[in-house]
Parts: structure tokens; sequence; C-alpha cells
């Protein structure tokens, strides 16, 4: 299973939502059309994302469609940090606000929804977030960015590995680079671990995926 899981073909969105005067979003890949009249979706989203909480005490959120036109710095911005830690929306002009009041991009995108949230589901470790579309807009014409076009064409290839003088890991779902020689302070792992030495229940800082998604580099 762990292996067949990325022959799924997947799209790749930013969520974005907004609580009091907290704006917040992420990258996510589980975004789907559920029904056509009414125009509902699906999404999921790991309950330990801060745009998680933002969600759920909402009711709301956007979608915007990444297109092939996307650059690494989309990635980077609303996928390599959290949202607790920083505003990601600082200094950031590609946006716009839309009828509910909350971001999408502008830049490197090909469309975007505005969600009401009708109904969630516990999944466990996420929930399921169903709503119904209150907006839409079709930004450009340029092909929607599939989780593979962002390996193949976006994702920087790694270093040689006979360059670099120490092992690093990295997390084949959002790029996240495990360094044992800064651990992972935030997950209570102290520099120095080697990843053979985690723990099997450490999950990716980012994207909240277990160890098997990582590749030696």
């Amino acid at each position: 299973m762990k292996e067949v899981i990325f022959k799924f073909s997947y799209g790749l969105f930013v969520l974005s939502a907004k609580d009091g005067e907290k704006d917040n979003a992420c990258i996510i890949n589980t975004a789907i059309q559920v029904t056509d009249t009414p125009f509902q979706v699906s999404m999921c989203l790991n309950k330990n994302n801060y745009t998680h909480d933002l969600i759920m005490n909402t009711k709301k959120f956007n979608i915007s469609f990444l297109s092939e036109e996307v650059t690494f710095d989309v990635f980077t911005r609303f996928g390599f940090q959290s949202g607790r830690d920083v505003n990601k929306f600082e200094d950031f002009a590609d946006c716009e606000r839309s009828e509910n009041g909350l971001y999408y991009l502008t830049k490197g995108t090909n469309a975007m929804a505005s969600i009401d949230v009708k109904q969630t589901i516990d999944l466990g470790t996420h929930t399921m977030f169903i709503g119904e579309v209150t907006e839409e807009k079709i930004l450009s014409e340029s092909p929607s960015c599939t989780y593979t076009y962002y390996q193949n064409s976006v994702k920087p290839k790694p270093q040689n590995k006979a360059a670099v003088d120490k092992k690093l890991w990295v997390c084949g779902i959002c790029g996240y680079v495990y360094d044992m020689e800064k651990g992972d302070p935030k997950g209570n792992i102290p520099a120095g671990t080697p990843f053979e030495k985690l723990p099997e229940d450490w999950v990716c800082p980012l994207c909240k995926h277990g160890k098997d998604v990582f590749e030696e580099q």
C-alpha cells in the first residue's frame, strides 16, 4: 500500500482560511468534487495542521488550484513552514480576497473556489470537510499542477550524493529535509539523532506523513 499510493494522480492546491485577523494557508492534494448539483467538494486535512483549526472554527475555506506555471517558492512559503510560527501572507502580493474575505492566489494558479463547510467527518488523524462552493473563478488556461508534475518539473533535484558531506533524508511528499545535525526540536528529537534512530511513530513536521515516505539523499 505504501508504494501504490504514489500511483494515484493528485492535483495540488493552496488551501486558505481566516479566523479573526489571522490568515493562513497550506499545500494540500486532497480536494475533489463530490456532487455537481449542488456543486460540492471534499477536502481532508491533518488535525495537527494549523489551518485545520481555523476551518473548524469558521467553517469556510478557499482552494487555489495550482497550475503548471507555479514556482517552487509557493511550496516553500505555504508548505515548508507552519502558520503557528510565521505569517505566510506577509509581503506576498500575488493574492486577492474573495467575497468571503479569504485570500486566494492569483499567480501560478488556474482557478479558485470558495467553500462553506456543510459537514465534517472524523477520520482519526484527519478531518474530512465537505462543503458547497459559493464562488468560483477561472484564472488561467494553464494545465493544473499534478503531484507528478511537481516532482518532475517544479521540485528542485537533489544534489549528487557524492557532493554532500552528510546524510540527508527528504520527504517524498512535501520535500522537507531531515538533517540529523539539527534534529527536529519541535518534535522533541535532539540534534545528532540519525534518521534510523527516529521513533517509529515520528512524522514529517510539515505534511505529517511517516518515515516510510522519506528517501536518503
